[in-house]
């Protein structure tokens, strides 16, 4: 396992983290199974896990500190707040009255004091920098928060959030956590090199494309995995832009066929070749899920293979619709947000 600096933090973290979305009943992961993982994981080298309050509505977290207890110190702990936990308006968001109550629940679920890591997970349009930085400062402060974190902003929140850090004295954004993968490189654009700017560690997630870089999506049998199932409209081959991905997916097989690599190597080996990438984080259901991503511990991918992909997904491109990128803009989304 290689290792990075988490931005300009001082901390170490591996180049593969764990992330346990799938830890709750929606990914049918068991905890023995969450267990099971979170060890294989550690004695690889993993030595950063990544949960959220809103997987399971907490069940995740919950998994996660059971499989952690006893072994605190050996893992870069991070979990996220924001999106909504029920139906309740005030549970949701990065208010400060909400931020206080979702970090206490996260804590007790994950069995802690504090968390290594607290990212805001996504931009919340009706509150102000100055009132989410504020907050998290206070329980930064209080010991229960390292660092702060944000995910999926675009490049434009983040400039916004770091100026408003220093204009206020506040804590600012050590971290951002975007999608990023072979088919979608749009960060690329923009997102990474603010990061680079600012100095942030970048933790990229769905490196596998939410399954299209799994090996279980080709042009030669079905797709049948607990994704597609849920979301069966992410796969329906007859939208032009799942054929485009598709298209992309047969000819990066035979890039990773020639270089002698799985599909899941070329993909996370791609992932944390960008050098502003600090880690990628997995998602495994499965012990064999997760050995198949181990393989990519230690790959470091050449010049002529990282040339073959710009081929065929071009720098700064994604293959996705809009409103599957999470950190497009919001106004490109909703038309009233455009007009007057």
């Amino acid at each position: 396992m290689r290792y990075r600096t988490l931005g300009r933090t001082g901390v170490e973290v591996s180049t593969l983290s764990l992330g346990a979305m799938n830890f709750r009943s929606l990914g049918r992961t068991t905890q023995d199974d969450a267990t099971a993982i979170v060890n294989r994981a550690i004695e690889a080298g993993i030595n950063l896990i990544d949960t959220a309050d809103f997987y399971g509505a907490g069940q995740s977290e919950e998994m996660v500190g059971r499989a952690i207890a006893g072994r605190r110190d050996d893992v870069v702990l991070a979990t996220k707040a924001t999106l909504p936990m029920d139906d309740h308006r005030n549970h949701r968001g990065s208010s400060r009255r909400w931020l206080f109550t979702a970090l206490d629940d996260s804590l007790r679920r994950l069995g802690v004091d504090h968390v290594d890591l607290y990212q805001v997970h996504r931009w919340d349009p009706r509150t102000s920098d100055e009132e989410t930085l504020s907050a998290l400062t206070d329980l930064q402060r209080a010991g229960k928060i390292r660092y702060l974190g944000s995910s999926s902003f675009p490049a434009y929140r983040i400039v916004q959030a770091q100026w408003t850090a220093r204009e206020h004295h506040l804590g600012r954004y050590a971290t951002e956590q975007p999608n990023y993968s072979l088919l979608q490189r749009g960060i690329e654009a923009q997102v990474l090199p603010v990061t680079e700017e600012y100095g942030m560690g970048v933790l990229v997630w769905s490196p596998l494309s939410a399954g299209w870089l799994s090996g279980a999506v080709r042009a030669d049998r079905e797709t049948a995995t607990v994704r597609s199932a849920r979301m069966p409209e992410r796969f329906d081959r007859s939208l032009p832009a799942n054929q485009a991905r598709l298209d992309a997916v047969e000819r990066l097989v035979g890039i990773a066929d020639e270089a002698g690599l799985t599909l899941i190597q070329l993909a996370l080996g791609f992932a944390t070749a960008h050098r502003a990438v600090t880690s990628a984080i997995i998602g495994p259901r499965t012990l064999e899920h997760l050995d198949s991503q181990l393989a990519a511990a230690d790959l470091e991918l050449s010049e002529d293979v990282l040339d073959a992909i710009d081929a065929v997904v071009a720098p700064g491109t994604d293959l996705a619709p809009a409103g599957e990128n999470d950190d497009t803009p919001p106004a490109l989304l909703d038309p009233s947000l455009r007009r007057r």
